[in-house]
């Protein structure tokens, strides 16, 4: 039997100070709620454990100052949903965007994560332990479960996946207590896990023979470099594979692989970032924003800035200068 996995969030609300609060009415009372200091921010963490199986945590907050997060994470598996946020993991790099599915694998490793201020982190997480997805169901599909956590990381930044979403707002909504919760948390973690491990089928993509070279690897780097340099440009796929001494698919499939995106959404990562400052640091119209980051057309860029951060760029720039004008 694995080791228990109990209170997953501890170490990160210990760090932040966290203190345990009244249940707020939207929030289902069989959980147990946080609050950050009054110094670092106002909202909530809610936080439901199935002792050693899993847990659901929703979160709404606003941190008034960046913050960096470090701290030494237990063995699990999750996936999360935000509406707005704008972070990133720090080891691997790694942005983290609204209005997709993030797939999650601790592999008991040190978690490094930048939170921005102001902007609201509104989201909700469901989290699998070793309890679960290894001794339970190992037990009750005795050699019939693969091991979840490719499946988990096979979904990781995708966006068109609606029954997975709509699970996920059943689980931030439901209201009942007693045992009707406890059958209905349990009977959608099953649900959410049937969904992923369907979902992951569709995902198997190029799987090239052997490891990459260390060949493959520089000209990853550079791949990568040239995509920093020139982000704003249109970048064409066939000159990356020249870049990368690679076909087009192996290039797909080892960069997502490498760095955890596909190169389309890692073009995208470093436009909105850039354009996160540009609508922080100065007056340039969006249209003028949009431009300068390499959308040619409004529309498209705001459309894309608020799949990114659940904020459409002015909503970001209303939020940004209004509590800038509140300190002064």
């Amino acid at each position: 039997m694995k080791a228990e996995t109990k209170n997953l969030p501890e170490p990160c609300l210990v760090q932040l100070d966290f203190q345990p609060c009244a249940c707020k009415e939207t929030l289902n009372l069989e959980g147990v709620c946080y609050e950050p200091p009054k110094d670092l921010g106002e909202g909530y963490y809610w936080y439901y454990e199935k002792e050693g199986m899993f847990a659901i945590a929703v979160l709404d907050l606003r941190l008034k100052q960046d913050k960096v997060l470090e701290y030494q994470q237990q063995d699990f598996i999750s996936i999360n949903y935000y509406d707005t946020i704008s972070a990133e993991e720090l080891s691997p790099y790694k942005r983290l965007n609204a209005n997709c599915i993030r797939g999650h694998v601790s592999n008991s490793q040190m978690f490094r994560a930048r939170y921005h201020k102001n902007v609201p982190i509104h989201g909700i997480e469901l989290m699998l332990m070793p309890g679960y997805y290894h001794d339970y169901l190992e037990q009750k599909y005795p050699n019939q479960f693969s091991d979840p956590k490719s499946a988990f990381l096979s979904i990781d930044g995708i966006t068109d996946f609606p029954q997975l979403v709509l699970l996920m707002r059943q689980l931030q909504t439901f209201q009942g207590t007693g045992i009707s919760a406890h059958l209905f948390y349990e009977s959608k973690v099953t649900e959410a896990l049937s969904l992923i491990i369907e979902k992951s089928k569709e995902h198997k993509g190029f799987t090239p023979s052997g490891d990459l070279s260390k060949d493959d690897l520089i000209n990853l780097d550079a791949v990568k470099s040239y995509i920093n340099d020139h982000f704003a440009f249109d970048i064409k796929a066939d000159h990356l594979t020249k870049i990368a001494c690679m076909g087009q698919t192996k290039l797909r499939y080892s960069f997502k692989k490498y760095y955890g995106y596909t190169i389309t959404e890692y073009i995208q990562n470093r436009r909105i970032a850039h354009a996160e400052y540009l609508l922080i640091g100065t007056d340039f119209t969006i249209s003028q924003i949009a431009e300068a980051v390499g959308y040619y057309h409004s529309g498209r860029f705001a459309s894309l800035f608020q799949k990114n951060t659940g904020l459409y760029p002015d909503e970001y720039r209303k939020i940004m200068k209004s509590v800038s004008v509140g300190r002064n």
